[in-house]
């Protein structure tokens, strides 16, 4: 299974000034936007560990999710929540040439927590020897900040103006992440009951 982002996150959808206030950083010198590449950056840096430890895609963007075989015959589930859309669904034999998928024998499923797609026949198309499916989707909470789920967007504030704080120190262990933050994200992280994730 390969997930692959195939949109990316417009610097205009990023809060900027917001976290710029968040930081209690002067404003009204000439300098002002110098460091906004910089900032960008701390929050591109939080918005991924977000998205990563809740599997909770913040501002909406495409996705592509390619499988060389199914999970399930009857259902796939998608890696990343919450679906907006399902834009593309094919397969691909060894050699590259590509099939699409009748929307006729599948439906999306959005659900919040582990959305899939899921066959309305027998089952979900036979994946050629050597090949893939390719199902493209967007996923994600909204295209602006405002979309966002304001203890999931105080939690980015809060790990980004962490990155910031602590840009220098090369100390910090894997997985560091600040209390409050841990906090705010655990209502948004998926429940597994069984060893299958369904």
């Amino acid at each position: 299974m390969r997930l692959i982002e195939t949109g990316a996150v417009p610097e205009t959808a990023l809060p900027i000034e917001g976290f710029r206030a968040h930081l209690r950083l002067g404003t009204g010198f000439a300098e002002d936007g110098l460091q906004d590449a910089v900032l960008a950056g701390f929050l591109r840096a939080a918005i991924a560990a977000i998205e990563a430890r809740t599997g909770k895609v913040l501002l909406a963007r495409g996705f592509a999710l390619e499988v060389a075989r199914w999970r399930d015959g009857l259902r796939q589930p998608l890696p990343v929540a919450p679906l907006r859309a399902v834009t593309a669904f094919e397969t691909r034999d060894a050699q590259g040439v590509t099939r699409p998928v009748p929307t006729g024998r599948w439906r999306a499923v959005a659900d919040d927590a582990r959305p899939a797609i899921e066959a309305l026949s027998v089952a979900l198309p036979a994946i050629p020897a050597g090949g893939i499916a390719r199902i493209g989707f967007e996923a994600g909470f909204g295209p602006n900040w405002a979309d966002i789920p304001a203890d999931l967007a105080q939690a980015t504030m809060m790990l980004a103006a962490h990155y910031h704080e602590y840009r220098h120190d090369t100390a910090l262990g894997p997985g560091c992440m600040p209390f409050g933050v841990t906090a705010l994200t655990e209502r948004f992280r998926s429940l597994r009951l069984s060893g299958r994730g369904a």
